[in-house]
C-alpha cells in the first residue's frame, strides 16, 4: 500500500505488512537528491517512523544506481547558500540518523553508490548489497572535501580503508565483496534481482522482535560510538533499565514458554 498523504515526487514510499519501504525514484538521473528530494526524505522518515504498523523501514533505489549524492544541476547560487545553511546546521534530514528514527533500518544498495549517497550506508543499522554494487567518493576529485559520509564510515571499516576511499576519489571503486571484507555491508545479495525480495525476508525477521526493545537496543549500540567506554556503558544501562516494567519483558518469556508468537505492546512515542 502506497502513502496516502501528499504524493511523493522523488520517493516511493510503501509499506508490506510490518515493514516500510523508501525508494529512491529518480533513476534518470542515478537518484541524486536534489531539494524537492531532501524535503521528502525528512517527510518520508517521519512518516514511517510514527506509523505504528511499520517496524522496520528498508531504504533503496530505483534504476541502475542506489544513489549518487547532490544533483550539482540544482545548485544554482540559491541552491548552494541553502546547501551551506543546511551543512553549518546540521540539518541534513537526509537519512534515518539525521531523523533521529528509532525502528531499525536497512539500506538495501542497488547498483551504484557515489559520494552522497554514502550517508545512507554510514548511517543505517544494517547495511546490504546487490553483488553488482559498486561504491566510490568522488568529491576530492571534484575539487570538494570529503568529510560527513566518511566520517560516518570509519564507525564501520578500517580507517585505512575509509582514508583510500576519500583519497582515491572516482579513480577507484570498491565491489561488493571487497565492502563486505571491509565491513561496510553485512550481507552480498545473489543474484542482484533478489536484493529486495532478501531485504524484505531480513526485515520480517527483525520485525518479529519487540519494537520497544529493539529502540532502546539501537539507542544503546549508536550510543556507543558517541561515548568512551564507561560512559557508553552508563548509557547502555540507562536504556536496558528503561524496559523494566514493561509488558515485553514479560511476554517474551511467557510466549515462549506457551510455544506461541509474542504479542508485543506497540511502540510508544519517545518522550
Amino acid at each position: 500500500m502506497t502513502s496516502t498523504q501528499t504524493p511523493y515526487q522523488r520517493l516511493i514510499v510503501e509499506r508490506r505488512g510490518p515493514v516500510g519501504w523508501i525508494i529512491n525514484n529518480r533513476p534518470d538521473r542515478l537518484n541524486a537528491y536534489d531539494a524537492l528530494m531532501r524535503e521528502e526524505f525528512a517527510r518520508a522518515w517521519t512518516e514511517l517512523d510514527d506509523d505504528p504498523e511499520v517496524r522496520v523501514i528498508v531504504h533503496t533505489g530505483n534504476g541502475r544506481a542506489f544513489q549518487t549524492g547532490a544533483d550539482v544541476e540544482d545548485l544554482d547560487a540559491d541552491g548552494i547558500e541553502q546547501f551551506r545553511e543546511t551543512m553549518r546546521t546540521l540539518n541534513l534530514g537526509l537519512t534515518g540518523w539525521h531523523m533521529n528514527v528509532g525502528k531499525p533500518v536497512i539500506t538495501a544498495v542497488n547498483g551504484v553508490c557515489a559520494g552522497g549517497g554514502l550517508h545512507w550506508v554510514a548511517d543505517a543499522d544494517i547495511v546490504i548489497a546487490s553483488s553488482d554494487a559498486t561504491f566510490l567518493d568522488p568529491h576530492v576529485s571534484i575539487g570538494q572535501v570529503s568529510a560527513l559520509e566518511t566520517i560516518g564510515l570509519m564507525r564501520r571499516m578500517p580507517a585505512g580503508a575509509v582514508l583510500r576511499m576519500a583519497l582515491v576519489g572516482s579513480h577507484e571503486r570498491l565491489t561488493a565483496q571487497r565492502a563486505y571484507e571491509l565491513g561496510m555491508i553485512s550481507q552480498v545479495v545473489d543474484p542482484p534481482e533478489k536484493l529486495r525480495n532478501v531485504a524484505q525476508e531480513l526485515a520480517e525477521k527483525i520485525a518479529r522482535n519487540s519494537p520497544a526493545a529493539m529502540r532502546a537496543t539501537k539507542r544503546a549500540l549508536w550510543g556507543a560510538v558517541e561515548y568512551g567506554l564507561t560512559d557508553a556503558c552508563r548509557e547502555g544501562a540507562r536504556h536496558l533499565v528503561s524496559m523494566w516494567g514493561h509488558p515485553d519483558q514479560n511476554e517474551g518469556p511467557t510466549a515462549f514458554a506457551e510455544k506461541r508468537t509474542p504479542q508485543w505492546q506497540p511502540l510508544e512515542p519517545e518522550s
